[in-house]
């Protein structure tokens, strides 16, 4: 499949690109950034994925987390994605609001008309989009990790439960615990997959380790300064599914930090690092 790039920018040694594609999955044009290292002259190196929140695309880790100088170090690749698919006749929230619809994808595939048709992030992350990587940079698919930001943290935690063994290193920051006991899931989720709400539990990552997924360890970063901490986020509910599951959680309570990207940039290099020594 032809990538076409659409901005290439030297970045610390290495080249940040912005890509775009036709997408079998969600029947759109897609675009994702790849930060690929200096190192790569010299081989394939180890993937690091970001999934953003409502609201972003590709570009919000991309020019905001300041991730670009530590993966040149690191030499890790950084891949970035959109958090939907977008485009003429692509539905979005009939009331227009934000946490619905287009960019709001929530990393499911949608099996309610009419998001059906488009809303397969599920399955462009977990199966396209790799093997798009695989074919077109200089990635070692072998050596992959995960992590994301709000709803790109329920992203990545629950596509990591689901692929056991794929990702050597999980993080996020902020993430929504448990989509099917706050706002923004109860929303989501009914209008994506429908009423029946065991098939949301898929896309719930508490839900998923109550049901006996399993992934090694979790980094997760939560500022207590963030506005949708107490009636969105709830890592409390995460904490608690870890600790049963004897799955090694290790859970930061970050004062005065809100859901910024402010908040990201602080702590990118701290997850960055971590990543890299699982990646080693």
């Amino acid at each position: 499949m032809t990538l076409e790039v659409i901005s290439q920018n030297r970045s610390f040694g290495g080249t940040q690109t912005v890509f775009r594609h036709q997408s079998g999955e969600t029947g759109t044009p897609m675009r994702f950034a790849a930060y690929v290292p200096p190192q790569a002259e010299h081989g394939t190196l180890p993937v690091f994925w970001f999934l953003a929140g409502l609201t972003c695309t590709e570009e919000n880790f991309t020019t905001k987390a300041g991730a670009q100088r530590v993966a040149a170090e690191l030499g890790l690749i950084l891949i970035a994605p959109d958090t939907s698919p977008r485009g003429e006749g692509v539905p979005g929230d009939p009331a227009g609001s934000y946490d619905f619809g287009l960019g709001a994808g929530f990393y499911v595939d949608a099996t309610v008309a009419p998001y059906a048709a488009n809303y397969r992030m599920r399955s462009y992350i977990e199966t396209e989009l790799p093997a798009l990587v695989a074919a077109n940079l200089p990635a070692d698919m072998g050596r992959q990790s995960i992590s994301g930001h709000s709803m790109g943290g329920h992203g990545a935690i629950t596509i990591a439960l689901r692929n056991p063994g794929r990702f050597r290193a999980v993080s996020a920051f902020a993430p929504i615990a448990s989509p099917i006991n706050c706002p923004w899931g109860e929303k989501a989720l009914p209008g994506y997959l429908g009423p029946d709400r065991s098939a949301w539990r898929a896309y719930d990552a508490t839900a998923l380790i109550e049901d006996g997924h399993r992934i090694p360890a979790l980094l997760v970063d939560q500022g207590l300064a963030d506005n949708f901490l107490r009636n969105q986020l709830k890592p409390e509910l995460l904490e608690a599914a870890c600790a049963q599951a004897g799955i090694g959680l290790n859970l930061r309570r970050r004062e005065g930090y809100d859901h910024s990207y402010y908040f990201i940039a602080s702590l990118i290099e701290d997850h960055l690092r971590y990543h890299a020594a699982a990646l080693a």
